[in-house]
């Protein structure tokens, strides 16, 4: 992207404007969470809007998440537009009641008299020393749920797209940002003015040897690996899904009736994952389309060690997805 309102911005300060914008364009919209007051603003994305709008829109919270999740699903009963901000997506373990059992289902026992426009802003953690309760991507449980929404950016324009996209939604939307600082810390061109993202999965690089389609900071990686194999002649198709529910399946299909290669690079573990599902949607709609078998790229069957030394052992590299290229069309 170029032009006058584009500015070369971090993924971070993409989400903060987006934080920002969405509460000077609706006084209803207000953040909520532990520690949104604090000088470091959730790793620098409440600052903004702290600083205009103050502690009456920006609610530090107690230490209970189970409690502010029902606090919030309150105020959307009321017309709100909350924000609920949690640090890690791990915490939001202790709010699955509330999450599911509620905000996902109000909607559909009112028979769409209520209006539960809710959006829950987490991270996943991924850094030596988080140990295993704070390293966790638990995309895969979120996404299980009918009547809730569940995104995780992978670019700066979408960090701020998807959260504009989530807020002014009419029903509950998780959006899990990725913190590791490739993808946290990375500049593009964004537009400064305000603008929404669909619920729909974006082909990043056309190819037509091998479709690869990326969950989250995977679409990094999966562009370096690219880079590798355009250089031995092989020309994959990245596909990132940006949105796991509702899931935009239809690009995928397409494209693996174009390549007869499927591999999918998922930040989360392999049972009973977004991989799985992806390629048991593509293997029923696409199944004579597959030249070989489909693959996949996950966390290993285990915790995320806290180790440095092991930790880079742990998650899907540029690396791994060139080797089972490899594996796969030669």
């Amino acid at each position: 992207m170029s032009g006058n309102d584009n500015r070369l911005i971090t993924y971070k300060d993409a989400a903060a404007e987006a934080l920002f914008l969405a509460m000077e364009k609706d006084e209803k919209v207000f953040l909520m969470g532990e520690g949104v007051d604090n000088i470091t603003g959730v790793y620098g994305q409440v600052l903004p809007a702290y600083r205009k709008f103050g502690s009456s829109r920006v609610i530090d919270t107690p230490l209970c998440e189970n409690g502010l999740t029902g606090f919030a699903i309150g105020a959307a009963l009321d017309g709100m537009r909350p924000v609920l901000i949690h640090q890690l997506n791990d915490f939001m373990l202790l709010t699955m009641y509330q999450m599911m059992n509620q905000a996902a289902v109000l909607r559909y026992a009112s028979g769409g008299r209520h209006r539960i426009s809710l959006t829950i802003l987490s991270f996943v953690a991924r850094r030596p020393g988080e140990g295993v309760q704070h390293s966790h991507s638990l995309q895969s449980v979120f996404a299980h749920f009918p009547g809730i929404k569940v995104g995780m950016p992978a670019s700066a324009v979408d960090a701020k797209g998807m959260l504009l996209s989530a807020i002014f939604d009419d029903g509950p939307v998780i959006i899990l940002e990725h913190r590791h600082p490739t993808l946290f810390d990375k500049k593009e061109y964004v537009s400064e003015k305000y603008y929404e993202t669909p619920f729909e999965s974006k082909r990043v690089v056309e190819g037509e040897d091998i479709t690869i389609v990326t969950v989250s900071i995977a679409l990094i990686d999966a562009i370096a690996a690219q880079k590798e194999l355009n250089t031995e002649n092989i020309y994959p198709e990245i596909i990132d899904l940006r949105w796991l529910r509702p899931l935009d399946i239809n690009p995928v299909i397409q494209s693996v009736k174009k390549t007869n290669c499927l591999l999918v690079v998922d930040t989360g573990w392999k049972m009973y994952g977004i991989s799985s599902e992806i390629i048991a949607q593509v293997c029923e709609q696409a199944y004579n389309y597959l030249k070989c078998p489909p693959r996949r790229i996950t966390l290993p069957d285990a915790p995320c060690p806290a180790s440095q030394f092991l930790e880079p052992y742990y998650h899907p590299t540029a690396e791994m997805i060139v080797e089972t290229v490899n594996e796969m069309i030669k």
